[in-house]
């Protein structure tokens, strides 16, 4: 893999992150990273930051709070990181709140989709997404159903992950980016 992703000067980022949403498999921490690193300045992942602050892995938390604490921490986190600079990477639930929809409409917020067999593929049989324990495949598939109207609703700009390789995705966000400014 080229270390040289995109030809010419890296194009010029906004005062405002670049968002990344979609469902879990998506690639929002991998490409987001990747992207960042391109684009020389911070990645933010908002499930990172909650662990790190909390002091508790996600899994811990719904379990020890509940769903309802957690997703109040997500939009609580999510408000306070979208000023700063950077790739943002969102949690696949962030976008079920309407205050966090609401406050993405004037940032570039990019939908990394996939599709259901790739997200099972990729997200496996991983334990420390708690909202897919157990019948991983039907859970996924539920979520899937359920958001992507969300992630739509929230998105400038979508990219099919599903044939893609990390590295791939950063290279179309590059190229649309510069092409918008």
């Amino acid at each position: 893999m080229s270390e040289e992703l995109v030809e010419g000067p890296r194009p010029k980022l906004v005062d405002r992150p670049i968002v990344l949403v979609g469902a879990p498999g998506s690639g929002k921490s991998t490409v987001g990273a990747l992207l960042a690193a391109r684009l020389g300045v911070p990645f933010r992942d908002v499930d990172a930051v909650i662990v790190e602050r909390i002091g508790k892995s996600i899994t811990e938390i719904f379990i020890d709070d509940g769903e309802a604490a957690f997703r109040a921490l997500e939009e609580q986190l999510t408000a306070e990181l979208l000023p700063l600079p950077g790739v943002l990477s969102l949690g696949g639930g962030a976008v079920l709140s309407a205050t966090t929809r609401a406050a993405l409409r004037d940032h570039r917020v990019i939908w990394l989709r996939v599709g259901l067999a790739q997200s099972v593929k990729r997200v496996g049989l991983d334990t420390a997404r708690p909202l897919l324990l157990g019948n991983v495949r039907g859970t996924l598939r539920k979520l899937l159903d359920e958001r992507a109207g969300l992630y739509r609703e929230v998105s400038t700009q979508a990219i099919d992950t599903d044939n893609a390789i990390p590295a791939e995705i950063v290279k179309m966000i590059m190229n649309a980016h510069a092409v918008q400014h």
